[in-house]
């Protein structure tokens, strides 16, 4: 079965490429001719490109350039590859000396969730939902208790401001979570038990950038059967040695 034809987007992307390799604002005409498109075809897709906020006109040129959403969406994709391939070494590394079997996971906050950036497993290594892509309200997990406990309470309130935005959670209060991030600041990690799945328990704790924000967290997941309670501070202090290495290659 060949690939699916889609004109109009491959069209869109080819415009994007050319004018990423221009020094300034392209006319629709150059535009048209560099890419082969009818004329007619080339500014109704200019249209639909500034209606959804990739590209910019300019009136008394008569030009297009591409819009600073564009240039968020690169500088985010590069930021989220750099993060990744940094800390992927550590990643391995957690998994292959934990004392029992864990898959160890990068998260970073996403609004009030946290998003799974990066993953690490062996052949022994429990299956969880902590795929790449996969997103959880923070508070639910050790990764984003980690995070929201780097930023400080008020930044947590501006994050968190009702009981409401906690319904269903645990801790269920206001209060409750506040006295939670606490614990974690003084022991310098955090932890999860059963919460995300019944059969797991995690730790995690935050990396942070050179100014200073939680910008990833690095955790660990493992079956709460094959743990002893002793355990747990051991597989906190790797974590925390994982992010203290991974705040120190972002600069931090």
């Amino acid at each position: 079965m060949g690939t699916p034809r889609m004109p109009a987007a491959r069209s869109a992307l080819r415009v994007l490429a050319l004018l990423a390799e221009q020094p300034g604002p392209v006319r629709a005409a150059t535009i048209a001719r560099e890419l082969a498109l009818p004329r007619s075809s080339a500014y109704q897709l200019l249209q639909v490109m500034r209606d959804e906020g990739f590209l910019v006109h300019y009136p008394e040129l008569g030009a297009w350039g591409a819009s600073a959403r564009v240039q968020q969406l690169g500088s985010r994709v590069a930021a989220a590859t750099r993060l990744e391939r940094l800390a992927q070494p550590l990643l391995d590394g957690l998994v292959r000396t934990a004392p029992v079997p864990v898959t160890s996971h990068l998260a970073v906050l996403a609004g009030s969730d946290v998003a799974y950036a990066g993953r690490g497993e062996g052949p022994r290594s429990p299956a969880t939902v902590s795929r790449v892509g996969v997103r959880l309200p923070a508070v639910r997990t050790a990764t984003g208790r980690a995070m929201l406990a780097a930023l400080g309470d008020d930044q947590v309130r501006a994050i968190i401001p009702h009981d409401r935005d906690l319904a269903g959670e645990r801790p269920g209060t206001r209060a409750a979570l506040t006295r939670l991030l606490s614990a974690v600041r003084r022991r310098g990690w955090a932890t999860e038990e059963g919460e995300v799945d019944a059969a797991y328990g995690s730790v995690a704790a935050a990396a942070r950038d050179a100014a200073g924000y939680p910008s990833a967290a690095v955790g660990l997941t493992f079956r709460l059967a094959a743990i002893e309670p002793e355990r747990w501070a051991e597989l906190g202090a790797q974590c925390a040695a994982a992010a203290a290495e991974l705040t120190r290659r972002l600069g931090g």
